[in-house]
């Protein structure tokens, strides 16, 4: 049988742990977790489960589907069965003796019709939103989880290596980007990006050529491209790839769960003078804003700098978008969803914290011409930041 990486059980312990402190300073005597990347963060495994954490007692595990998987993957002491999520207020009276009084739900998640659902089979139970509490205890990385985003790195690094490597004139974008998505695969990546919002969809096929970068569209990003069709219109679509023009490459891998977003330009041939130039702002911001990302900082303030830099460099009207399209962000935490809390964006007062892992993304769109940029992981150290991404500060020449 195929054996995959576990979370240690003083992992979970801690996460436990951490959740508990955030709740009792909210006033929650639990936490109904459903989401599955939440439930793969607190309870190890990501079957058809439901966790209720408790502040004062240990966390129950149900597991619908499929309990010897659930027990092999997931360290928590109780895990047991159940044939319908019905059955889990009588469970908790037999095991604990009473229901939580004031019990916590992610609402920026959890459909509205489940909430509903959710009240009236706990009918006694007050819930509220732990969408925070959960947020924060995600947003400040272990060592353990800073060694599987790094390992998570050292796969992307490799993808974009094959990239460079196979790139070739007259294929499609969406072509492409099914080459290198096949070659991650082989190599562990498991395909599926997750994000925290209904309204966003996770895809790894975000390349973009020539004037294909510089076309606006429903994206919340500074560059969306084509898009495959009218009902999905972001990222690679049908256009041709060709010599001499600046092609973005905009990719997440995600390795036992953990995710990396990284961007690189790519060129056959020679790189127009304009793009190249971009090209080179945006490593400049990046790096400024490396040094810049200490501990104690506001987010708000990493946020103004980057624009800040960018009109010093004559980019005012292209740097994050089209001018009535610009994104509000300049970079949003990575983990074991593609994008989650924290964001860095404008007017954000959160300050940034050791342990955060964040994709800083400086990127320009020059309308109907082409994209330029770059994204990289950063880690906040103790007292100040480092780049996790593993592979080269560069424009690949093919």
């Amino acid at each position: 049988m195929i054996s995959f990486l576990k979370t240690p059980e003083p992992e979970i312990d801690h996460r436990i742990l951490t959740a508990r402190q955030m709740m009792e300073k909210q006033g929650l005597d639990a936490m109904f977790i459903t989401h599955k990347p939440d439930l793969f963060y607190f309870s190890g495994t990501a079957q058809d489960a439901y966790l209720m954490m408790f502040l004062d007692q240990d966390p129950i595990l149900f597991v619908k589907q499929y309990l010897p998987r659930a027990l092999e993957e997931s360290s928590l002491k109780q895990v047991e069965p159940i044939t319908s999520i019905k059955e889990i207020p009588q469970r908790i009276l037999e095991m604990n003796g009473r229901l939580p009084s004031r019990c916590g739900l992610a609402f920026d998640v959890v459909p509205h019709k489940d909430v509903l659902f959710y009240q009236e089979l706990f009918n006694t139970v007050d819930f509220a939103d732990a969408s925070s509490v959960i947020t924060q205890c995600r947003q400040i990385k272990s060592s353990w989880e800073i060694d599987r985003l790094e390992a998570s790195a050292r796969l992307s690094k490799r993808t974009f290596d094959y990239m460079a490597q196979t790139l070739r004139p007259g294929i499609s974008e969406m072509e492409f980007c099914g080459m290198f998505e096949t070659f991650a695969r082989r190599h562990g990546h498991s395909g599926i990006l997750l994000m925290r919002h209904y309204r966003a969809a996770g895809y790894p096929f975000h390349l973009l050529s020539g004037e294909s970068g510089g076309l606006a569209g429903a994206l919340d990003s500074p560059v969306t491209g084509t898009g495959a069709s009218i009902a999905y219109p972001y990222g690679a679509g049908p256009r041709l790839l060709r010599e001499n023009e600046p092609i973005l490459i905009d990719f997440g891998t995600v390795l036992d769960g953990y995710h990396i977003d990284e961007t690189r330009m790519f060129c056959m041939g020679t790189m127009p003078q304009k793009a190249m130039d971009a090209c080179q702002a945006a490593m400049d911001i990046l790096t400024a804003l490396v040094e810049m990302m200490k501990p104690g900082v506001a987010m708000a303030d990493v946020y103004d700098s980057c624009i800040r830099h960018a009109g010093q460099l004559g980019y005012d009207t292209e740097f994050l978008g089209l001018p009535e399209l610009k994104a509000k962000f300049i970079g949003h935490g990575t983990g074991v969803e593609l994008v989650e809390a924290p964001i860095v964006a404008k007017g954000r007062s959160d300050i940034l914290m050791p342990g955060m892992v964040l994709a800083m993304e400086p990127k320009f769109n020059f309308k109907d011409q082409f994209a330029a940029g770059i994204e990289s992981v950063i880690h906040i150290g103790h007292d100040k930041a480092r780049v996790l991404s593993q592979t080269d500060h560069k424009v690949f020449m093919c």
